[in-house]
């Protein structure tokens, strides 16, 4: 299998990003099409993450994408939950796999962020339906937690899920209405095995060394694209899009405009959109 070397691209012939940002802050706009703005766990800045009520907002401040992490429960449900423990995000203990779904609905999943208690915790199931109740077309990006102890299954269950709600066979990355990402190469490579047509963010918290074909998509931290500014536009150079991660300072949010990046993930979607969509911007849609 051949792999395409990202850290050895040649950099395209492109504007310093310094001088750019100097632009855009001169003029007071942004002029980037399709930069996508995707809530981080919800509007995780304004309510409990992973919670029902954060999603609600994040649509509801016109979020283009929705971003989960998701887990495997102890009878097999998908769940969304970052950690591998319940301890920071809920009053129960342990980890979410050694819970069944029934005993991880009888706990509370927001109080601990000073919000009012919501109980129970919100499966992969209950958001997907959430979608597909909704007059405006919103992606969803799951990320797939690794390692876990029941290793595939994760991606196998997800596919599943995917295909009970028509999300298993998009024709394109633009008509796509989920996205799967992953630090883990190999659980990437298990989606296209088993949906082919689903696109994949390959995630990275440093300098990929590889590019493997299964990654439709190239998901720096925004740390990285600090340091390498470049990163984006050689990525382009090889046909793929750029999912940044997670982004809340204004500098930050204006440089990952600036460069190119395409979906961007932030903890407050309203603040993004307001630093984006200035007088004159197209670079995201306005809410409707």
């Amino acid at each position: 299998m051949r792999y395409l070397w990202v850290s050895a691209l040649t950099p395209l012939a492109v504007s310093p990003a310094a001088d750019r940002l100097a632009t855009a802050r001169s003029t007071g706009t942004i002029d980037r099409v399709h930069l996508e703005v995707v809530a981080h766990r919800g509007a995780s800045a304004h309510r409990a993450e992973h919670t029902l009520a954060a999603y609600e907002l994040a649509i509801a401040d016109g979020a283009d994408g929705l971003e989960c992490d998701v887990r495997l429960t102890k009878d097999g449900h998908l769940v969304c939950v970052h950690d591998r423990l319940l301890d920071r995000t809920s009053d129960g203990t342990g980890p979410v796999s050694a819970r069944t779904l029934d005993e991880l609905a009888e706990l509370d999943f927001a109080s601990w962020s000073g919000a009012e208690p919501e109980i129970g915790v919100l499966s992969l199931d209950a958001l997907l339906a959430l979608l597909a109740d909704h007059d405006r077309p919103v992606r969803l990006f799951v990320e797939t937690k690794h390692p876990i102890r029941y290793g595939g299954q994760v991606e196998r269950e997800l596919v599943r899920l995917l295909g009970r709600y028509g999300k298993a066979s998009p024709l394109s990355l633009d008509t796509a209405g989920v996205v799967v990402m992953s630090f883990s190469s190999a659980a990437m490579r298990r989606v296209k095995r088993l949906a082919p047509a689903v696109p994949t963010v390959l995630l990275t918290a440093g300098p990929p060394r590889k590019l493997p074909p299964w990654a439709d998509i190239l998901g720096p931290g925004i740390r990285k694209l600090r340091a390498d500014p470049g990163f984006v536009a050689r990525a382009a150079a090889r046909g793929r899009p750029t999912y940044c991660w997670t982004v809340n300072e204004p500098e930050d949010v204006r440089l990952c405009a600036e460069l190119g990046v395409r979906y961007l993930a932030t903890d407050s979607p309203s603040t993004t959109r307001s630093l984006l969509a200035g007088p004159g911007s197209t670079t995201v849609a306005k809410p409707k």
